[in-house]
């Protein structure tokens, strides 16, 4: 049996008249990136702050690496690394000389403090520039350098709240890929807050939407698109018309069917051959090129569950 990284019951947190986080249940099991998705404002670094102890729930509880949120904080501090919204880099010093200041912050000995900065700076491809201020930097390389921050006192659990934000797109993909490398060569739980969910589909083994402080789903990826219900076939082609979407829509099997970005888009209830819809549309004019199935993404299920709750 696996063991439990974090569980919440119930948590829940106000500020004045607004429920940040409202009536939060979740088990995280060690050892996996989990992402916790969810739009700007949807209480994630609240619900990270509250898991750190850094704040107390209004009412419920959790507990952090087997210690109570509430009387362990301590305890759970020691044992977690977190980049939260602001990297907290020294930016006069330089990249080694920033985790030599945190390395005596953690009371790491001078050999240690030395083995583990080349270690994680070479990981995360900074070994050669460790000299140079960080000030110089481009904002993808301080996000990697506060992650190596983070991971700096071998901790079992990191909270690591949107560090692809504001980076361009090649940075946030090396970004992302030197996290899942960190994650299976460190071994530890990583608890990642994002809204991009090409990310959390590549990065996560579970995942859980949160909305207006409300959980509105967890589990994994291919679990949620499958209670989603979301089994799709995608066609490529010309001649989509309005005839041919209308008997596209009267078919029993199927949901939907929508032009997206020059796409057939065909939302089904459930897993059924596609030939005879590929035949209905030829029979009405259409010109088919490609056809594939699949199921939702986990950005439609993500926008399903958004427009649920409006």
């Amino acid at each position: 049996m696996s063991k439990i990284a974090i569980r919440a019951e119930k948590l829940t947190r106000d500020f004045g008249q607004i429920r940040a986080v409202d009536d939060l249940s979740f088990e995280i099991p060690a050892g996996i990136i989990f992402g916790f998705l969810g739009p700007n404002g949807s209480g994630k670094t609240t619900t990270i702050r509250l898991l750190l102890g850094l704040l107390d729930p209004a009412r419920g509880r959790a507990e952090v690496l087997g210690f109570d949120t509430r009387t362990q904080a301590d305890e759970i501090r020691e044992r977690c690394g977190a980049l939260l919204e602001h990297a907290d880099l020294y930016e006069r010093l330089s990249a080694e000389d920033n985790l030599e200041l945190y390395g005596r912050i953690w009371r790491l000995s001078a050999a240690d403090r030395k083995a583990r900065t080349k270690e994680l700076l070479r990981r995360l491809g900074l070994w050669e520039r460790r000299g140079e201020k960080v000030a110089g930097w481009s904002r993808g390389m301080k996000q990697k350098l506060a992650v190596a921050r983070s991971l700096l006192h071998r901790p079992s659990l990191v909270f690591l709240d949107e560090p692809t934000a504001g980076l361009d797109p090649m940075a946030a993909a090396a970004l992302r890929d030197d996290l899942l490398s960190l994650a299976v060569r460190e071994g530890v739980t990583i608890f990642l807050t994002t809204h991009n969910l090409t990310e959390a589909e590549k990065l996560c083994a579970q995942v859980g939407v949160i909305r207006a402080g409300r959980l509105l789903a967890v589990g994994r990826p291919d679990q949620l698109r499958t209670n989603a219900g979301g089994h799709q076939a995608v066609i490529l082609g010309r001649g989509f018309d309005e005839q041919a979407l209308s008997s596209l829509r009267e078919r029993p099997e199927v949901v939907a069917a929508t032009l997206q970005d020059g796409r057939l888009v065909v939302d089904l209830k459930k897993e059924v051959e596609i030939a005879p819809l590929i035949g209905l549309l030829v029979d009405s004019g259409a010109q088919v090129e490609e056809a594939h199935k699949g199921k939702a993404s986990l950005e439609e299920v993500f926008r399903s569950l958004m427009e649920e709750e409006k």
